[in-house]
């Protein structure tokens, strides 16, 4: 039999046919093989994670077939209970995978420590910043006579004087004690009155 004939034959052509069948049924069970190995269209929503302590946090993304790794611990928040979820990546309601890590970080057990600035012969508006950079918080200021206008000659923490250096917890209020900028005045307008006085008295015993 020629060649020709034997492409153009029935047995060629159903071996043909078989073939094709073959190769159409091996493509569609390795995409099953390959959808059914990595998940393929199956996508969990991160849940939300935030303030929930790590052991909740871990039962929780066990549910859902995902991990965590904890990736640090955070300046405290009061916003949040201690020890508990304050920032997490992936977010919550993103789509991610069976099996991927969520990052998680938590929040401190307490306020961290800062040792208090020296402020004092600062103006109050130096002080200000000096003490929101370090995270503590400015208190009620009072004044008393001095020369000096608005620049700190004290400082308290509870009513109690407070020194520079002293460690304290974050976001404790300072007090300041700050001069009102009188006193030269008013000594001013005294010893103005008292020459005035002595003038007087020169003049009426001439």
């Amino acid at each position: 039999m020629s060649l020709k004939k034997f492409l153009l034959s029935f047995t060629f052509i159903k071996q043909l046919f078989f073939a094709f069948l073959i190769v159409c049924a091996s493509l569609f069970l390795f995409m099953y093989w390959i959808g059914f190995t990595t998940n393929h269209g199956e996508e969990i929503i991160v849940p939300n994670l935030s303030k929930l302590t790590l052991q909740q946090a871990e039962d929780k993304l066990d549910e859902l077939n995902l991990d965590f790794e904890l990736l640090d611990t955070v300046d405290y928040n009061a916003a949040f209970p201690k020890l508990s979820v304050v920032q997490q990546d992936p977010h919550p309601g993103e789509k991610v995978k069976q099996n991927r890590v969520i990052y998680l970080k938590i929040n401190s057990s307490g306020y961290s420590k800062v040792r208090i600035p020296e402020l004092i012969q600062k103006t109050y508006r130096q002080a200000v910043p000096t003490l929101l950079a370090l995270g503590l918080e400015v208190g009620d200021t009072t004044y008393i006579p001095n020369l000096a206008k608005d620049m700190v000659l004290e400082m308290k923490m509870n009513g109690n004087p407070v020194k520079a250096g002293v460690q304290v917890p974050k976001m404790t209020k300072i007090d300041l004690v700050l001069g009102d900028g009188k006193i030269g005045f008013e000594e001013g307008e005294m010893d103005s009155e008292s020459d005035s006085i002595s003038k007087d008295s020169t003049i009426n015993l001439e």
